[in-house]
């Protein structure tokens, strides 16, 4: 698509209910090993971080957290506890917006990476890990 293309000319920034229906279809794309570790796992898209959970990590700028994840990791899951809150994965759409409009890569592709990353860091896994997953999608 073209600058100058009638396409391109009618695009908008997605919404919130278009950014999370991208994110569910990227979180279908992934290995069904990987998926199956995630059993209850709710994926959401807001346009930002809450204050309280920007406070809790440090982070001055609302801009610099594209997402989180909310939970109790899978390693740290016992039988025995009572039933927690479903485990969540946030995907905060106007900093990725802004993440997307700084650098050359898809909106797709970073929406991808911000839920890999945020699903590996529940799993423990590392970087190394997670972009072989990645990787694994494209």
């Amino acid at each position: 698509m073209t600058p100058s293309s009638p396409d391109w000319l009618a695009a908008k920034a997605p919404s919130l209910a278009e950014m999370e229906e991208m994110a569910h279809a990227m979180f279908a794309r992934l290995p069904t090993t990987f998926r199956s570790l995630c059993e209850g796992l709710v994926i959401r898209v807001d346009d930002f971080a809450t204050d309280e959970v920007l406070n809790s990590l440090g982070i001055e700028s609302e801009f610099d957290l594209l997402g989180l994840f909310q939970g109790v990791g899978l390693p740290f899951q016992s039988h025995n506890d009572p039933q927690p809150m479903p485990n969540m994965i946030w995907l905060y759409r106007r900093p990725i917006l802004d993440y997307w409009s700084e650098h050359d890569e898809s909106l797709g592709h970073i929406v991808r990476h911000v839920l890999i990353h945020e699903i590996g860091h529940h799993f423990g896994l590392s970087d190394d890990d997670m972009e072989r997953i990645e990787a694994s999608v494209a």
